[in-house]
């Protein structure tokens, strides 16, 4: 995966403000952010979306969300509320292919979002 830019990050190729990482996920402040919290959850292996998600993979999704769930108590926006979003294909607005979640908070949320 030469040309995923999130592959790159995990292998320490593009830097990034990265506030977790383990053996499975690493976690980083956007770089665009939408909220006052706005991180990217990705899986350091390389799965282009949600579709390509395997029943292998399901232990991983699930470390996602705990680490998900870790880092709203952390950043402080697990009692007022946030949201989990991950965007599958273009019209979606994925504009990386590795699947990534973005955890937003810290702000009112409206809905729809758009």
């Amino acid at each position: 995966m030469d040309r995923c830019l999130f592959c790159a990050l995990v292998e320490g190729r593009v830097n990034a403000n990265i506030v977790y990482q383990d053996d499975h996920v690493v976690a980083f402040k956007d770089i665009k952010p939408q909220a006052p919290v706005h991180l990217l959850l990705i899986p350091r292996k390389h799965l282009a979306g949600v579709l390509d998600i395997e029943p292998e993979d399901h232990a991983l999704i699930g470390e996602i969300f705990q680490v998900a769930s870790r880092l709203a108590r952390e950043q402080g926006i697990a009692d007022t509320g946030f949201r989990i979003v991950v965007n599958s294909g273009a019209d979606a607005g994925q504009s990386v292919f590795h699947l990534h979640y973005h955890l937003i908070g810290g702000r009112l949320m409206t809905w729809p979002p758009g």
